[in-house]
C-alpha cells in the first residue's frame, strides 16, 4: 500500500480529495498495450486492456470492471447532476466516475482519471504509473 508520503501531488488530489486530472493529460489516456490496470495506491486489479476504448471524453475509459468487488460504487450529488463516483473496491480510493453511455456489451463508462492507476504490460512486466 502506498503511503500519501510516497504519492504525488496530482495522485494525492485525485485518489485522496477525489479531484480531477485535466482531460488528455494522464499517461494511460492513449495506452494501447495489452495489459492490467491497477489501483495506484493499492495495486488491486481494476481493469484489463481488452475492456477499455476511446470516449473521446480525455480520460482512460473502460466497459466493465474486472470483478464485481474490484469497484466501489457511492452516490456523488457535486455537480448540479447526479453522477456515480468509482473508488478501489480494496482501498477506497477515487477513481473517477460512471456513466451510462458506453459501448455495448455493458452500455457502461467507467471514466477513470490516469494518475488512480498502474499499467502492468502483460509482455514486459513494466508497470507505469498515470
Amino acid at each position: 500500500m502506498k503511503k500519501r508520503e510516497e504519492m504525488t501531488d496530482i495522485q494525492v488530489h485525485v485518489c485522496l480529495n477525489q479531484g480531477t486530472e485535466y482531460p488528455f493529460s494522464g499517461k494511460l489516456f492513449d495506452q494501447q498495450k495489452k495489459g492490467l490496470y491497477r489501483c495506484v495506491v493499492c495495486h488491486s486489479p481494476l481493469f484489463v486492456s481488452d475492456t477499455k476504448f476511446d470516449a473521446g471524453c480525455g480520460w482512460p475509459s473502460f466497459f466493465e470492471a474486472i470483478s464485481p468487488e474490484a469497484i466501489r460504487y457511492l452516490d456523488d450529488y457535486k455537480l448540479s447532476h447526479p453522477r456515480v463516483e468509482i473508488r478501489c473496491g480494496q482501498c477506497d480510493s477515487h477513481l473517477g466516475h460512471l456513466f451510462q453511455d458506453g459501448p455495448p456489451p455493458t452500455g457502461l463508462r467507467y471514466c477513470v482519471n490516469s494518475v488512480s492507476m498502474a499499467f502492468e504490460d502483460v509482455e514486459s512486466g513494466e508497470i507505469i504509473e498515470g
